[in-house]
């Protein structure tokens, strides 16, 4: 087994490779306008620090979000056009889950990543390979109540530490803790989910009102 592993849906830009046993190489940088500047160089780097070509790569793994659509979409359609190009399959894996799964926390807790205009991505875990809420996006006040006393990961609970007062790491999401994750569930019979989005808002870019369609006489 050697799963490429990527994620893109939000500012962190990391790639990893997963042998099954454990990461093989990895790489992450925090910028969230570059992620189709910065995706492909990753995984040429990791590969090269692994010595591996990329036809040894037997599984895509990709963070389907909840994310914003631009970044996220880099990351899906890079993992699609791999699992096409070498005919091997492609995994989708929630952030959230990936962030949880790398979170060093006993008992229930929240992860919350940044989902811009004061609203924060979030759910809520047993522990941290159990999610028991769906993915939401909320402003913080809005969900105070239901996140009190919880310990909460990632940079959506470092933004707002009125809601968030017990925030702890890590802040990004790691592609080699969505590899680990993937890699676990593939050896225990349960296979992860279709590489389908969790976008959870409309685009930002709408057609404008009163649009009319010109067309020729």
């Amino acid at each position: 087994m050697l799963l490429l592993a990527l994620d893109t849906a939000t500012p962190a830009v990391t790639v990893a490779l997963h042998d099954g046993t454990s990461v093989v190489a990895s790489s992450s940088q925090v910028d969230a306008r570059r992620h189709g500047e910065l995706l492909l160089p990753a995984v040429d780097r990791v590969l090269a620090e692994a010595g591996l070509k990329l036809d040894a790569v037997t599984g895509v793994v990709v963070g389907v979000g909840p994310g914003p659509y631009t970044g996220l979409r880099v990351g899906l359609m890079t993992a699609d056009t791999f699992g096409l190009a070498l005919g091997v399959p492609v995994y989708g894996l929630c952030t959230l889950d990936g962030l949880a799964y790398a979170a060093e926390v006993e008992g229930p807790f929240v992860v919350a990543t940044d989902a811009r205009r004061k609203e924060v991505y979030w759910a809520r875990y047993e522990d941290p390979r159990t999610r028991v809420t769906d993915p939401a996006v909320d402003r913080p006040a809005d969900i105070a109540e239901t996140v009190a006393g919880l310990p909460a990961v990632g940079a959506g609970a470092l933004l707002y530490p009125d809601t968030f007062p017990d925030a702890r790491a890590p802040e990004n999401v790691s592609a080699g803790a969505l590899a680990a994750l993937a890699a676990e569930k593939l050896a225990a019979g349960e296979e992860p989910a279709a590489p389908r989005p969790l976008y959870l808002r409309r685009p930002d870019a709408q057609v404008p009102k009163n649009y009319k369609v010109v067309t020729p006489k």
